[in-house]
């Protein structure tokens, strides 16, 4: 029989790259992540990694087992939904006690002005439900929740940044975010309604690292307009951002779902031509779709976006 715990293990390796890679995303050590690797070459009597320089690759078995057990997975998972909802078929749905595990993965903004509420708000109407968080980019977002390693994920796409979808995930628009410009009260664009690329093409930026959607987006704000924008410094936290651009070391352009209120001495303006937008989303497995505990958080995270709009 061939170890499940072994082969999840082995996709990780797959997906993040590394055997400490995948042990940090799936919330092992990398010594246990090994552990569970080698007793499913001792069950299936093959070679699934091997050694490449200081660290491992997939062997064509490995990546030929990592292939064919993405339905068996799936499978697991709508049987495993399928018991919920058979469990829990002779309880009322407003007093059914739901359970088990939904592993989330969301980026550092939605954490913090979304999700902190809604998994205290959980943890008080599912009391025996546990909702895992890890923070991570859009793209890691999406290939942990492809493999297996998430259940849920939140993201974003900015206009014209593309993210790419595959095909077994489920995508439910959640809502859309604007992101502004920070300036310093007495900067001379301060007074504006809003602002072009054009205005802004001779400002110092302060912007997240170069792999990320957001600072892709803000290099595509500026297509056409040359020698902009000019990046000073670089930070992966729009805290810092706000607190540098208060110092007078450049502007910022930061979102403004999980931004604190703005100090007096600091003004936001939206960009115009093109407009600096982002489109918030949720996905997660189509196998996971009747998933009572999947679809708990799910809801949470739909009326946590209607408490914020209003309604």
């Amino acid at each position: 029989m061939i170890d499940l715990e072994g082969v999840v293990a082995l996709r990780a390796v797959a997906t993040n790259g590394s055997v400490a890679a995948a042990a940090d995303a799936l919330g092992f050590t990398p010594s246990a992540v090994s552990q569970q690797i080698k007793r499913l070459e001792r069950g299936t009597r093959v070679a699934l990694l091997e050694r490449a320089g200081r660290g491992v690759v997939l062997t064509d078995a490995g990546r030929q087992l990592v292939t064919s057990s993405a339905s068996v997975l799936a499978d697991l998972e709508r049987i495993e939904a399928d018991l919920q909802l058979a469990g829990g078929s002779r309880a009322d749905s407003a007093e059914r006690r739901i359970t088990g595990e939904v592993r989330v993965g969301a980026f550092s903004t939605a954490v913090r002005g979304l999700l902190v509420h809604v998994l205290a708000d959980l943890q008080g109407a599912h009391p025996d439900l546990r909702v895992p968080l890890r923070e991570s980019e859009p793209w890691e977002t999406v290939a942990l929740v492809a493999s297996g390693q998430r259940d849920l994920g939140i993201v974003h796409r900015w206009g014209g940044v593309a993210l790419a979808m595959p095909g077994h995930l489920v995508e439910t628009a959640l809502f859309t975010d604007v992101a502004d410009v920070i300036l310093r009260r007495e900067h001379p664009l301060a007074d504006r309604v809003e602002l072009t690329p054009a205005d802004l093409a001779d400002e110092r930026w302060i912007a997240t690292f170069d792999s990320t959607i957001c600072r892709q987006w803000l290099r595509r704000l500026f297509d056409g307009v040359s020698n902009a924008p000019r990046i000073v410094h670089e930070s992966m936290e729009f805290e810092n951002h706000l607190e540098l651009v208060r110092a007078g070391l450049g502007v910022a352009l930061v979102p403004r779902l999980g931004r604190s209120a703005l100090p007096d001495d600091l003004v936001a303006i939206p960009t115009a031509r093109p407009a600096s937008v982002r489109d918030i989303a949720a996905v997660h497995r189509r196998s996971q779709a009747d998933s009572p505990a999947l679809q708990a958080v799910l809801d949470a995270v739909q009326a946590a976006v209607r408490a914020r709009d209003g309604g």
